[in-house]
């Protein structure tokens, strides 16, 4: 049986149909933000699964993934890490350019933000393709040199198979 807190979770996710463009179902994740339960639920769900495991850093895609790693690094003990599009940090910072459907885009941090062997939680608010959290995997693992102990998702939409593509165990909270 599934953590009743999923539940919640999932049922404060909304569809938004045709979002952005039609044919696509959205999963829209504000609510969760939105809802105080159901927000607590995701950060004490993550804090279950990734306690104990020796997290040194929490590292956070732009954008969503700063409205959960930030509060989850804080009750694991560790610091945050932003994991940024191209030109938005200042000073010195490293990048890995990454293929999208439709041309490229790059994922930057900060060239000191994480050390060689530390263990690293990469946190996004969705994982679909996969294609940002394997660019961002690369970026801290082969640009960086950290160990990226684990990816977590809150959620995950499964039929696209994004999972594959990632070099790093993956826990989504709710998945589709």
């Amino acid at each position: 049986m599934s953590d009743p807190r999923a539940a919640v979770i999932r049922a404060a996710i909304r569809d938004v149909p045709d979002f952005p463009k039609p044919g696509i179902l959205f999963k829209d994740i504000a609510p969760i933000l939105e809802q105080p339960g159901a927000f607590a639920a995701a950060i004490d769900l993550l804090t279950e699964q990734y306690a104990g495991a020796g997290v040194e850093r929490v590292a956070g895609l732009e954008s969503r993934g700063f409205l959960f790693g930030p509060s989850l690094a804080a009750r694991l003990g560790v610091g945050f890490s932003m994991l940024r599009k191209k030109g938005k940090l200042p000073g010195a910072k490293v990048g890995v350019d990454y293929a999208l459907e439709y041309g490229t885009d790059r994922i930057e941090a900060h060239a000191d933000t994480v050390s060689p062997g530390m263990r690293v939680l990469l946190v996004d608010d969705l994982l679909a393709t996969g294609g940002t959290a394997a660019a961002a995997i690369h970026l801290l693992q082969g640009v960086l040199e950290a160990k990226v102990i684990g990816a977590a998702f809150v959620v995950e939409l499964a039929f696209l198979n994004g999972r594959q593509r990632l070099s790093a165990p993956v826990h989504s909270l709710v998945t589709y």
